[in-house]
């Protein structure tokens, strides 16, 4: 990344974030004052002792709140600070300001909740069978499932459980906040969504949305973790400049972080597959118990993607999934990357590996038997094109000399006693756009400036993904000019209104998109100028590299002159670009439409050994085929895979999030919560894109990266079980994420797990 400065900058440190800005003068510190418990009706909230400890101090609560104490939009089950019950252990009860954040986190440990505690519920399957769900289940099928496990050679069942994921961004959630002139409000968050954060704070504090300004810098990480729960503290933050009359700074230490923000939903599943005695499987059902946490805030979107992809990339003929939003007293639960995907990718390759131990069918050949292929439809009756499953699936193959491998996979597990490797492959078939339909749109504004520097403003949140860099290349091709002549500027809601969060791998398909319409807008206007310059139809009037070409000839007409000429005859050198992806349609009811713009292919393999005398294991080698389709940065691309490879790994192997029975986060710190480093990783990583394809719903037909790799990591998940069965075939096989090295030593010994 040593072309890209923007990465020089944070290789070096020089980045800033919220909490490196400096202050505005009179700056107060605000500290939250978190619940002790998971559930408890609020008595009374003591604010004696904080108050004492310094003039400075101000305690805010729920009461104070002057417009609607509420940030929940999907369901209002979310006060910004609750007047009667708390419902996690963390969950924010009060805003302390002060003036220096020592002060204000000493005040907040001396407000004093007085509380009768309430029962606690933090498994899913209970909260299921108390009817407690956040909004009703969600049912897709097609076919006959019942019909067609009548007819099946192998039907099978199980049970599998996924657990969360902390998000660790570099950056921790925080915001800085004051109330300017005739009292409109300014807030820097460190957020995806500044629309969503502009929507809290104004109905919160009782404004309309254009009284409030939201600006988003760029982010040290998110991950998802900060799409819809940065509203809280950017809200608070908001709150306390309100009612302080002076700005307000907050920002959560790690510890505050990890102990208060919702991570990855944990499931808890059921499965069933029935197959013919070739490994054809005829039908699938599956029950997802999500772990919604205590609010709604994006449970329903992301089920909505679990059930959507519940098939993986295999095309099933009868499927019946449901998915439950179970309501327990844990912090909600929120986006992160893949988005209820994983969950779903793993219940089916955990109900493949299945049917293979049952019917003795190699799990790859079950794989490649049932993938998808051009013109099939899905369960939810969308129809499959430029489907890449196969060529995907077949080049990983090749390129792994897969059969050899497991021979020689073989050959080294009987010779070696201690040590076992094992190898697995997972396919991949990723949808691409929200799940929420009129969430699939983005606006972008476009200046070019009378010295010919363009600069361009749109919805998409810079986090270290290389958003901005992707957009900029958009408008380099578009208007055909060189990248450096080219800035892309923090998001803030002044600019582009109604934005939607950078998410869903969605960023530079829907802002590059609305960015190059507004490009092309401008450019009309341009080409008809030059070719009055140039004698010629505006037609051959082509732009290359800040030249202007005639009819692929180069002209003496640069697009400096270009620019300096339209501004004197008085053309337009702006232009707001709009785009709304295309042919996106779903029945709720009928649950069948077309949710998805296209979808992303690929296939990973990974080998792993296992020490079975230390109960450790190393990750040996992955090998991945993607399909990225015109990639608009190549290096990008590969980081991003790399980075969601690690993500995947760390959630299948690794990190374990833990909540006890009462609700009190277990691994809140980052000495209780392990997280992927380099040692973790594979030692060798071969990265292999497959050729271009026409995809015309993004710009230039890229292909969206994000999201899809992260499900690779749950090949290593499997390439361990096989290594564990190389060391004791007797094992009782279980699905569980992760499979930390506690699990393999059960497995080991026989025990359950």
């Amino acid at each position: 990344m040593k072309n890209i400065a923007e990465s020089a900058l944070n290789v070096r440190g020089q980045t800033q974030y919220i909490d490196d800005l400096p202050e505005p003068a009179g700056c107060l510190q605000a500290a939250v004052r978190l619940s002790d418990s998971a559930h408890g009706r609020i008595i009374a909230i003591k604010t004696d002792k904080a108050l004492a400890l310094d003039p400075s101090v101000q305690v805010i609560t729920g009461k104070d709140v002057p417009g609607v104490n509420q940030i929940g939009f999907n369901k209002p089950d979310e006060p910004l600070l609750p007047e009667h019950e708390w419902e996690y252990w963390g969950q924010p009860v009060a805003l302390v300001l002060a003036k220096n954040r020592e002060t204000a986190r000493a005040a907040a440990k001396l407000v004093e909740i007085e509380g009768e505690e309430l029962p606690v519920v933090t498994d899913p399957r209970e909260a299921a069978r108390n009817s407690d769900f956040i909004l009703p289940s969600r049912t897709i099928q097609c076919g006959d499932t019942e019909e067609a496990f009548k007819h099946c050679a192998y039907v099978i069942e199980g049970r599998v459980e996924s657990g969360g994921q902390e998000h660790v961004y570099l950056e921790t959630q925080g915001a800085m906040a004051e109330v300017r002139e005739g009292g409109k409000v300014f807030v820097i968050s460190s957020t995806q969504g500044p629309s969503g954060v502009q929507r809290a704070i104004a109905q919160s504090l009782g404004l309309p949305m254009n009284m409030v300004e939201v600006e988003a810098r760029r982010l040290g990480g998110a991950f998802g973790g900060k799409e819809d729960q940065a509203a809280t503290w950017a809200s608070l933050a908001a709150l306390g400049a309100w009612i302080s009359k002076k700005p307000v700074k907050l920002y959560l230490n790690r510890h505050e972080d990890m102990r208060a923000t919702g991570k990855r939903h944990p499931y808890s599943s059921d499965f069933k597959i029935g197959a013919a005695q070739d490994g054809t499987i005829l039908a699938f059902e599956a029950d997802y118990y999500q772990n919604s946490g205590s609010t709604c805030d994006l449970s329903p979107a992301i089920l909505a993607r679990t059930v959507l992809h519940a098939t993986g990339a295999y095309k099933i003929p009868n499927v019946r999934v449901t998915g439950y939003m179970c309501k327990t007293n844990l912090p909600s639960f929120t986006a992160f990357r893949g988005f209820g995907a994983p969950q779903a990718f793993f219940v089916i390759e955990s109900a493949i590996d299945a049917l293979s131990q049952a019917s003795g069918i190699p799990v790859v050949e079950i794989q490649k038997k049932n993938l998808y292929r051009e013109g099939d439809s899905t369960y939810f009756g969308m129809e499959m094109e430029r489907v890449r499953a196969h060529e995907a699936f077949d080049r990983l193959l090749e390129k792994t000399q897969w059969h050899s491998l497991q021979a020689e996979i073989s050959d080294f597990n009987h010779k070696s006693r201690t040590v076992k490797k094992g190898a697995a492959i997972i396919p991949v078939c990723f949808g691409i756009s929200f799940t929420k339909l009129p969430m699939n749109q983005a606006g972008a504004l476009v200046h070019v400036y009378v010295d010919g520097s363009v600069l361009v403003s749109t919805g998409a949140i810079e986090m270290g993904q290389q958003v901005s860099r992707k957009i900029a290349t958009v408008v380099s091709e578009t208007l055909g000019v060189p990248l450096e002549n080219i800035r892309v500027e923090r998001t803030t809601t002044l600019t582009v209104a109604n934005t939607v969060p950078t998410a869903a791998s969605t960023g530079s398909d829907l802002n590059g998109m609305a960015a190059r319409i507004a490009c092309l807008e401008i450019k009309k206007r341009l080409a008809g100028k030059a070719g009055e310059l140039l004698g010629a139809s505006p037609e051959v009037v082509r732009f290359e590299n800040g030249m202007i070409f005639k009819n692929d000839e180069k002209t003496e007409l640069s697009w400096k002159d270009l620019i300096v000429k339209a501004n004197e005859a008085r053309i337009d050198l702006s232009a707001h670009g709009f785009y709304a992806t295309p042919d996106l349609f779903y029945d709720m009811k009928a649950e069948r439409g077309k949710p998805f713009a296209y979808h992303v292919y690929g296939a990973a393999a990974v080998v792993a050994t296992v020490d079975t005398m230390r109960g450790t294991y190393d990750l040996e080698s992955v090998s991945i085929v993607h399909d990225i389709g015109h990639s608009l940065d190549i290096s990008v691309d590969r980081g991003q895979i790399e980075g969601a490879l690690a993500q995947g790994l760390g959630w299948s192997l690794l990190e374990d999030l833990r909540f006890g029975t009462d609700g009190k986060p277990m691994s809140d710190t980052l000495s209780t919560y392990k997280v992927p480093d380099i040692s973790f990783m594979p030692r060798t990583m071969d990265i292999e894109f497959l050729p271009e394809i026409e995809n015309p719903a993004t710009p230039f037909n890229s292909k969206a990266v994000g999201e899809p790799p992260l499900q690779y990591g749950i090949a290593g998940y499997f390439a361990i079980l096989n290594a564990l069965r190389a060391a004791n075939p007797a094992g009782k096989t279980f699905y569980s994420i992760p499979l930390t090295p506690e699990k393999a030593a059960g497995f080991l010994d026989g025990a359950e797990v």
